[in-house]
């Protein structure tokens, strides 16, 4: 029995009159076959005309107008880490520009400038990835999937230079605590900044511009990466570009903050009072750890995925775990939510920015008074 059989017993049911619904008890009495026609090749040419025009390409489960529980749960993933994503970066841009007072230290320019990077990341990279979890494809265009890759890159090789710029500036409130304000200026490190995110920028723009501009759509991800493997000369200058000078100076910066604090801690003696009174003062600020914790958390969020691709490259086969791609690749981009996690528990100044902007936001213009009034300060 097959489907002929079943086309055959159709015509025989019309012609004898037979009903809809006594076709349909034919066609199953039929074969298991015929159900699955029915089933898998109906749905998937309906699903096959999109515009006007048939796609002749090959049709994904997900194509089905009963999506799968799986595709849907995953675009539900998605779209919540997107709002949670934008609102948390909403929240710390808000905090630090209305309240004046997170100005006078250099380190929240930096942190400013990573909630505009993950917040850029929220607003134009995670939102593409919700309707293609749904269908299982990429309908957008080229143009699009190749912009949507190189804001990928961009962004995290921002993240990555702006923690190398905020362990530099806790290395400098330590090496030199008592002319600290007159090395790390607001101007010098505004320029910093503008000087990160223009050579980020061009170090990521030649495969848009056209040298090897191919972008692969990752339908276990559903996002959108620009083809490095085919340019190793260029990918492996760029890692080191990029993670080279970021990892040395992080590694270095924290250990000598951690060894000169377990110094201090020690009672070791240190002849300049002077300066043993600034560096004691410096320390005891809550932003070296928090900003320590900062940057663990982005490498620890990025480290699984970062495993998987040298396990795969280097063993020349891919992991067929269910989910495993997709799970590495969105816990990296969960870390653009745990920032605010991070400087809400161990920032108190922050934790006072977000209760006057709280403040200002119910009480308008009066939130700055009140929060005045009633001694708010950095240690809460």
């Amino acid at each position: 029995m097959n489907v002929d059989f079943y086309l055959h017993n159709t015509v025989l049911g019309v012609q004898l009159g037979i009903s809809d619904f006594s076709k349909w008890l034919i066609c199953l009495a039929s074969s298991f076959t015929c159900l699955r026609v029915i089933v898998n090749g109906m749905p998937a040419r309906m699903m096959s005309v999109r515009g006007g025009a048939v796609s002749t390409g090959e049709v994904s489960v997900a194509d089905s107008p009963l999506a799968t529980f799986e595709s849907l749960t995953q675009a539900a993933v998605i779209a919540v880490m997107g709002v949670a994503i934008v609102v948390s970066n909403l929240l710390i841009i808000a905090a630090f520009l209305n309240f004046k007072g997170l100005s006078n230290e250099v380190i929240n320019y930096y942190l400013l400038s990573l909630a505009v990077a993950d917040l850029l990341c929220g607003l134009f990279v995670v939102p593409l990835s919700v309707y293609p979890a749904i269908t299982g494809r990429w309908m957008f265009g080229d143009l699009m999937c190749r912009l949507a890759g190189y804001v990928e890159v961009t962004l995290w090789s921002v993240s990555v230079y702006t923690f190398m710029w905020i362990s530099v500036d806790r290395y400098l409130a330590v090496r030199k605590p008592l002319r600290y304000e007159t090395v790390q200026t607001r101007t010098r490190s505004q320029c910093w900044m503008v000087f990160t995110w223009i050579s980020a920028a061009m170090l990521c723009c030649p495969p848009l511009l056209g040298y090897k501009k191919e972008a692969n759509f990752d339908k276990e991800t559903f996002i959108c990466m620009l083809d490095w493997g085919t340019t190793y000369a260029y990918t492996a200058t760029l890692g080191i570009l990029v993670l080279g000078p970021s990892v040395i100076s992080i590694v270095y910066n924290y250990f000598y903050i951690f060894s000169m604090k377990r110094k201090l801690n020690s009672g070791a003696p240190i002849h300049d009072k002077e300066y043993a009174t600034a560096l004691a003062e410096n320390l005891a600020n809550p932003s070296h750890w928090m900003s320590f914790v900062l940057v663990c958390a982005f490498w620890l969020s990025w480290a699984p995925y970062a495993g998987v691709r040298l396990y795969e490259y280097f063993t020349d086969q891919e992991l067929k775990i269910p989910m495993l791609h997709f799970g590495v690749v969105w816990l990296g981009i969960l870390n653009s939510f745990w920032k605010i996690v991070i400087l809400i528990s161990l920032s108190p100044q922050f934790r006072l920015a977000l209760r006057i902007l709280c403040l200002t936001a119910c009480c308008r213009t009066k939130g700055r008074l009140q929060a005045e009034l009633i001694g708010m300060d950095n240690d809460d």
